[in-house]
């Protein structure tokens, strides 16, 4: 049966010739049709990043066996890879605290089909949103967070996400730094939402300091977690142009745009 479906393979390699080659071989091999391919190499770190994506109708090995085979490649060139199916949809996590509109944002693209994923759960330290997560049919924990040790309350977490069978999580203004051990169940598996232009105004009033600061732009940053406090690698940001009229609650209400 005839499908739109796609395999996407994401490469990270040491830098050396004939690795574009053999990727692009083994697919001719195989009867693959390229749809999309991009490459970078990162000049000072020497490091080679890839993605690559093909159509799975007419391509000769079944989604089982692509690993298996891909592998010769990858131990020739020491690759890190990684996998994925376009018809597949990750399961979402989304941790949150008080504030609504990144939920609200999230869940909107999520229905419409914008964001192609499942949100089976929401964990805060807070009961405000639990409305909203019930008025979706998600399931939502309430989870208070103690200042001195978050080791129990973090367990419970893990648990939770394990009992769901998340491949993600978004924290949408959710307003606790997560410990090291916590990250390293989901490495590169977890997103914040920060409400500056990172790496500028860490922590949880940038807009407070941004107008202190008499800056002329404000920004969002979306990037990868750490236990370092908003210092993850940077995904996406955007910015839009303020001024001195601009009060703290103006550069909060453009913020959230």
């Amino acid at each position: 049966m005839k499908t739109n479906a796609s395999a996407i393979l994401l490469i990270a390699c040491p830098d050396r010739q004939g690795i574009v080659c053999a990727v692009t071989d083994f697919l001719m091999r195989h009867n693959g049709n390229i749809i999309d391919l991009e490459q970078h190499t990162d000049g000072e770190e020497k490091v080679f990043f890839m993605r690559v994506e093909w159509e799975l109708d007419g391509f000769g090995l079944p989604r089982d066996q692509i690993s298996e085979k891909f592998n010769l490649i990858a131990a020739r060139f020491e690759m890190k890879y990684e996998l994925h199916f376009s018809d597949y949809k990750p399961r979402l996590a989304i941790f949150v605290s008080k504030f609504q509109h990144c939920l609200l944002d999230l869940l909107a693209r999520q229905r419409s089909g914008d964001l192609n994923a499942e949100i089976p759960l929401i964990i805060s330290n807070h009961t405000d949103l639990e409305p909203i997560a019930r008025m979706h049919g998600i399931d939502f924990h309430y989870i208070p967070i103690s200042k001195n040790d978050k080791t129990e309350q973090e367990s419970i977490q893990l648990d939770l996400l394990k009992e769901h069978n998340v491949d993600g999580i978004i924290l949408a203004r959710y307003m606790q730094i997560l410990s090291n051990t916590f990250c390293k169940h989901y490495p590169n598996r977890i997103i914040n939402i920060h409400h500056s232009f990172l790496p500028a105004f860490v922590g949880a009033k940038p807009y407070h300091s941004a107008h202190q600061r008499g800056v002329k732009i404000v920004g969002a940053t979306s990037h990868y977690v750490t236990s370092d406090l908003d210092e993850g690698p940077i995904i996406e940001q955007e910015v839009m142009r303020v001024s001195h009229r601009d009060s703290i609650e103006a550069l909060i209400r453009k913020g959230r745009d």
